[in-house]
């Protein structure tokens, strides 16, 4: 018999991704009609960016590799999501 790790525990709690998104999907529709993809994209993409430049310490070519992007992409959005980066280095 195969155990889990405290890990794979803790991510079977976590709520997935899909239901996230339903449930705080009539929200976003509510609010952005017009713009409905970009915000969602935005706001998944900033969250992202930020989480892994959080574990890098601001480190871009290793936050570029782990997200799997170019570090001149990663610095564009960067700029272009207003992300703070001083907010990331130690």
């Amino acid at each position: 018999m195969m155990h889990k790790s405290k890990e794979n525990e803790a991510n079977d709690k976590l709520p997935t991704f899909e239901k996230i998104m339903r449930d705080y999907g009539s929200f976003l529709v509510r609010n952005y009609r017009n713009e409905l993809y970009k915000q969602i994209v935005g706001r998944v993409e900033k969250a992202f960016i930020e989480m892994v430049l959080e574990r890098t310490e601001g480190n871009h070519l290793k936050a570029s590799r782990i997200l799997g992007i170019n570090r001149n992409t990663l610095h564009s959005k960067i700029d272009k999501l207003g992300i703070k980066l001083n907010d990331f280095k130690v």
